[in-house]
């Protein structure tokens, strides 16, 4: 494993599109940029400003579950790149012993930033998606440009395959729209249920 640091989030403003970037803290000092949702992007820039909330995000919340059980957060390890997808595991001690958890690689920095703990790569994922800054001997000048443009180019063919349909609760009780819903009305189904 390679120790990382986080340097930074960059926004696509076309798509909207985040990627956390990741640089190796040793040369050649590649850079891995690791495309994520926007809600994962905020929470992430949050706890790396240092801002307080005045009610805990999830984030917030796993690391307080941390803490109270005794727990730390020995390190995040981004592990592989499986089909366009990034995979991490946070190493986990405590008082039942060390385990290492199968995570996202955003919710496993937005964890660390919060702890505090070391963030690695492993060599396979940063020969494969890494590229060396723009200002490095060797490095082609869009080097990084061009990885993020094809991180950002998978994530668009995952949502293009994406059918709407999956995200509807099909269980649920259907009713007629052209009906008024009567929010007081027992025997009506809860909109938000």
């Amino acid at each position: 494993m390679i120790s990382v640091e986080l340097i930074g989030i960059q926004v696509d403003p076309i798509s909207g599109a985040a990627a956390l970037v990741l640089r190796e803290h040793d040369a050649p000092n590649r850079l891995l940029p690791i495309i994520v949702g926007q809600a994962d992007a905020s929470s992430i820039a949050i706890a790396a400003s240092g801002t307080r909330l005045p009610r805990p995000m999830t984030h917030d919340l796993m690391a307080s579950v941390v803490d109270a059980l005794d727990g730390h957060l020995d390190a995040v390890e981004v592990t592989e790149l499986h089909d366009g997808a990034f995979h991490a595991n946070l190493t986990l001690s405590g008082p039942a012993g060390q385990r290492r958890i199968d995570t996202r690689p955003s919710d496993a920095i937005a964890l660390a930033v919060r702890l505090r703990a070391p963030l690695f790569v492993s060599e396979a994922v940063l020969d494969e998606a890494g590229a060396l800054p723009v200002d490095a001997p060797g490095a082609d000048q869009f080097a990084l440009e061009a990885a993020i443009d094809a991180e950002v180019d998978q994530f668009r063919a995952f949502l293009d395959e994406l059918d709407p349909t999956d995200f509807i609760d099909t269980t649920a009780t259907e009713t007629d729209p052209t009906e008024p819903s009567d929010p007081d009305d027992p025997s009506d189904p809860d909109p938000f249920a």
